[in-house]
């Protein structure tokens, strides 16, 4: 073999290698790659668990006090509170309007299952016959009329009799009895609780 025949042969020996070793690149780098495509196409992986869950297309909400309609109302999801007291007739006659100024947020957005609660005037120092409420403000269930007891978030006509029925036959000595004696039910008590007083 002449020395022309051992440079060609050298040549072509280095350019198989050559050749040989992109393709294992490429095979390597591509196998480098296979897992992570896997991970993020994998139904079992962080991607499935990193999905934000998306908000109710409906919230529904509980209007109380001073409005026309109260009680449960459906609203679309971006709504405002001014949405959900218009929903609930407006503000009713006895609303106090200074109080639900500084109280309630209109321009706020409503949550799904918030609780709005716009003040009743009634509920003011010294307002109402038989002693409706105290010096602080608060309604005297022992003393109350019906009307400052419908008032109340969560007391309907039906408690308002309940109400009346239970004091007049024994006057309340604690907050925690109106729900032994079966009068409210510990959700409505915590509603009012700090709404109101035994006198």
């Amino acid at each position: 073999m002449t020395s022309g025949d051992r440079i060609a042969l050298a040549a072509l020996t280095a350019a198989l290698a050559a050749v040989g070793l992109g393709a294992w690149l490429v095979f390597a780098t591509w196998t480098a790659a296979g897992p992570v495509v896997d991970e993020l196409i994998d139904p079992f992986g962080s991607v499935a668990s990193s999905v934000q869950p998306l908000e109710p297309e409906t919230l529904v909400v509980d209007v109380e006090g001073a409005v026309l309609h109260p009680g449960i109302i459906e609203l679309p999801a971006g709504a405002r509170v001014a949405d959900a007291v218009a929903a609930a007739g407006g503000y009713a006659p006895e609303a106090d309007l200074a109080a639900a100024a500084a109280q309630v947020n209109l321009a706020a957005l409503v949550r799904d299952g918030q609780q709005i609660v716009v003040p009743v005037a009634g509920a003011a120092p010294g307002s109402g016959p038989g002693g409706d409420s105290t010096a602080g403000g608060l309604v005297n269930l022992n003393s109350a009329s019906s009307d400052a007891l419908d008032a109340l978030p969560g007391i309907g006509p039906v408690t308002v009799q309940k109400i009346i029925a239970a004091r007049t036959e024994q006057p309340f000595s604690s907050l925690p009895e109106l729900v032994t004696r079966k009068v409210l039910t510990n959700a409505q008590l915590d509603k009012i609780r700090d709404l109101v007083t035994l006198g």
